[in-house]
């Protein structure tokens, strides 16, 4: 057809971006991670003052590359899985009754709030920078996994099939309060609670997410509007009851009011970012990152790319980002099947939202958070599941079936058939293609898989004789119920 052999597809886009973000993210990380050997006394300079800087075999050795390496294989893997076979088999789950179409989502529910707390298990649980929230599985490439990464991504897919099982009856049950939106909130929000007690930004961020999932699936404004106060009431409760969290709010409000503590990760932060100007002071040769910006390969990352690359750097990642985003809206809006746009709205809600949150944190425009920039910022477990979700876009992508309107666009874009004008019936050109014809007809009436087009098209007994074209002899110039001389050009349509 016209659209997959003339244009890129959506989903390649996805790849192509994904893949230059994680390529960035690689040599960035490992620019950020350069030290300087302190000083030896009684040496030379020049032989004690090394620098590790950023070489080819420094970047195909990094544990980084590894997780790039990952990240590929998992993108890749994901999008050549079944999705939708799996989402059909899906749509027709019920697991008891009564309350059936709650199953899945209770048992969703309880299953993330485990893997999230699993945190605290003597043995698995790691600390680091006065946080637990992640976990040592005491195995190669395991040693530090955060669970609230995989429980961000999963309630996605939970919530997405709920909503769309909602949606799918007679009358959408998510516009019901008690029986429909309800559990979906009440599960959101005791899932993120569990997030929220090592980790504010991301239990948020699941929020927002699942909560354009549920608006997307037809749920009602006014409905979300009675849990505001709740929420708002929350978010203050884990803010007072947390100190650094309270002074992560002042020093947004007013840095230079604690320079030298509070203050100093927003003020190194903007520091970083204009000090690159508009072409950045180069790759490797940032000033900043040599132990004045914290957390420069994780949180702050944006802040070296600014600094090096400069405005043009800073520009290139964000449209990067605003391609995806914009090609998953593109995929949105095709995409027939509810459980797969909701689920894909939710996996583009999440990384627009996560993308913008940091963005927002590194240049001053909201407090301190941690969270990561995502396919940048250093981290195995962000970028293997947002590389895997990415996937999963791809796949829907590739295996979404033209609508008969689509194919009816490319049928004429092919030449295979025209428009007539009056009636507007397509009608497939006999002199241009025979075993067309059929497909088409077919298309208008329901969607054909591509597996099931190649089929139609290369088996001669489902060959049906095509609708020819006459055109009509003028009528006399005198005729008194002669029409206008454009309709004499229109076609008259008769079976052979």
């Amino acid at each position: 057809m016209a659209d997959d052999r003339g244009m890129i597809r959506p989903g390649q886009v996805i790849i192509l971006c994904a893949l230059a973000l994680l390529t960035m993210g690689v040599v960035m990380v490992q620019s950020a991670g350069m030290n300087v050997t302190p000083l030896s006394d009684g040496m030379n300079p020049t032989e004690s003052a090394a620098v590790s800087g950023v070489t080819a075999s420094s970047l195909m050795t990094s544990r980084t590359s590894a997780y790039l390496f990952l990240a590929i294989v998992a993108m890749v893997i994901a999008s050549r899985l079944p999705v939708r076979k799996l989402a059909d088999r899906l749509d027709r789950v019920v697991w008891f009754r009564p309350g059936g179409d709650l199953g899945l989502l209770m048992i969703g529910s309880v299953v993330l709030i485990a893997v999230v707390l699993s945190v605290y298990v003597p043995g698995l649980r790691r600390e680091m920078n006065g946080s637990a929230r992640w976990i040592n599985l005491h195995a190669p490439g395991l040693e530090s996994i955060q669970p609230s990464e995989i429980a961000k991504w999963a309630l996605i897919g939970v919530v997405a099939w709920y909503a769309s099982r909602l949606a799918s009856y007679p009358s959408n049950r998510l516009h019901r309060f008690w029986t429909g939106l309800f559990p979906a909130v009440a599960a959101i929000g005791v899932v993120a609670f569990a997030v929220v007690l090592e980790d504010l930004g991301t239990g948020v961020l699941m929020v927002a997410a699942c909560t354009i999932v549920l608006l997307g699936a037809g749920a009602r404004i006014r409905h979300f509007a009675m849990f505001i106060p709740l929420g708002a009431m929350g978010v203050a409760a884990a803010i007072m009851t947390s100190p650094y969290r309270v002074d992560r709010i002042t020093s947004f409000i007013n840095p230079y009011a604690d320079p030298k503590g509070d203050g100093y990760h927003m003020i190194q932060s903007l520091a970083t970012v204009s000090g690159g100007g508009v072409f950045g002071r180069g790759i490797g040769h940032g000033l900043q990152k040599f132990g004045y910006l914290p957390e420069d390969t994780t949180d702050f990352l944006f802040a070296v790319v600014c600094e090096e690359l400069g405005l043009v750097g800073a520009m290139i990642v964000i449209s990067l980002y605003a391609a995806i985003v914009w090609t998953g809206t593109h995929i949105i809006a095709r995409e027939r099947s509810t459980l797969l746009k909701l689920f894909t709205l939710g996996v583009v809600a999440t990384f627009c939202l996560q993308a913008l949150i940091n963005l927002m944190v590194v240049t001053g425009l909201g407090p301190t958070k941690g969270i990561a920039l995502p396919l940048m910022s250093s981290g195995g477990t962000g970028w293997i599941l947002s590389a895997c979700m990415l996937g999963l876009v791809v796949s829907i992508d590739r295996t979404r079936t033209p609508s008969a309107e689509e194919f009816e666009i490319a049928a004429i874009e092919e030449g295979f058939a025209e428009r007539t004008q009056r009636g507007g019936e397509l009608v497939v050109m006999p002199q241009r293609v025979e075993r067309f014809g059929p497909l088409v007809r077919k298309a208008r009436d329901e969607s054909i898989a591509p597996a099931e087009m190649q089929e139609l098209l290369g088996t001669e007994e489902l060959v049906v004789k095509p609708r020819v074209q006459i055109r009509p002899k003028p009528m006399p110039i005198d005729a008194p119920d002669r029409e206008d001389l454009e309709e004499y050009e229109q076609l008259m349509l008769h079976d052979e």
